[in-house]
């Protein structure tokens, strides 16, 4: 018996009856030969890791434009933060920790440049429209490498579906949805807070007596909660106070940190950095790199520059426009 016999073994006899087990998943889209040391959600969640799409996160923005110091969430930093918050969960909850990390590590890989701001201007640009959880899933499928990375169906559709209307079919998938929100409620309020945007005073004391206080108090509350109220169950939810408390922390930050506050008064700058590189390549598309169009695999030119300009990072987004928007003599 090989070693991924003996992991696939240990999970039929260990996990939760509702965990989703390596060795019945739905398969890939393209069978290859099993590892003899991986289970099939270990090797998605390394060729994950080692993707040119999981290192770019670096260097994309979470919430806060151009931030002002090196301690704000990346897109990387909220990406590790999900995962982390995710797997406590699955081991509490006797789920496959594997398939948990790999949606998680995997469910952010089609963000844009410039945060959410991003993806609202190539969703406004674009004919086709832009959804960074569609596009994530267009990253392992088709841009990663030629012919895709090939990850199990369980993983790519916890990807799709970790927000929007739709549902993994897995509880691992759902775990990763819920542990999204309670990553970027907690962090975001601690960058908020670190940008002088608000003041821990400011937020509302209906949700801190719930929720706590602090941001390890908050994330505390809110894993805790999602454990009690999923504990033997075939599904995944939030006892109602806490997550009423959490959506409604949500909508204080859309109304005071997301939408028109100082931090994000660069905004409306990405959005013309976006719109004026879309403008620039489909006039002239021999800008954009051959390889961009191979892997892309389509000749529709919409297709090719939303695949282009989703993949860059903050810095290269702003270096390209400056090559081609730029005068030379206003450089120096």
């Amino acid at each position: 018996m090989v070693l991924r016999e003996t992991i696939e073994m240990r999970e039929k006899n260990t996990l939760s009856k509702y965990a989703a087990l390596s060795s019945s998943t739905r398969g890939r889209q393209r069978d290859e030969e099993k590892c003899d040391i991986r289970t099939e959600y270990q090797r998605d969640r390394d060729r994950i890791i080692h993707s040119k799409a999981f290192r770019r996160l670096k260097h994309k923005t979470q919430v806060f434009l151009a931030p002002e110091g090196d301690h704000y969430r990346t897109r990387l930093t909220h990406t590790l933060e999900v995962a982390q918050i995710a797997r406590t969960i699955s081991r509490a909850l006797g789920l496959n920790e594997d398939l948990t990390e790999a949606v998680a590590l995997a469910h952010d890989l089609g963000h844009t440049p410039f945060g959410h701001e991003g993806e609202r201007a190539l969703n406004k640009i674009c004919p086709h429209g832009f959804r960074h959880n569609e596009h994530s899933l267009r990253v392992v499928d088709v841009l990663e490498r030629k012919g895709g990375l090939n990850l199990t169906y369980e993983v790519r559709e916890g990807i799709v579906c970790h927000t929007g209307g739709n549902r993994a079919s897995t509880l691992e998938g759902r775990v990763v949805a819920l542990a999204d929100k309670i990553a970027y409620v907690s962090h975001d309020i601690d960058d908020a807070v670190r940008g002088g945007v608000i003041t821990s005073d400011d937020i509302p004391n209906k949700f801190s007596r719930i929720l706590g206080g602090r941001h390890s108090q908050r994330i505390n509350t809110m894993i805790v909660s999602v454990i009690k109220a999923s504990d033997g169950k075939p599904d995944i939810s939030m006892e109602e106070d806490v997550y009423c408390a959490m959506m409604g922390l949500r909508e204080y930050l859309f109304e005071r940190v997301y939408v028109g506050s100082v931090a994000k008064t660069e905004e409306e700058k990405a959005f013309g950095v976006i719109h004026s590189l879309y403008d620039r390549f489909f006039e002239q598309p021999e800008l954009i790199p051959e390889n961009v169009r191979t892997l892309s695999n389509t000749r529709d030119l919409h297709i090719i520059i939303k695949d282009y300009i989703a993949g860059m990072t903050d810095r290269y987004a702003v270096a390209k426009y400056e090559s081609l928007f730029v005068p030379e003599f206003w450089k120096r």
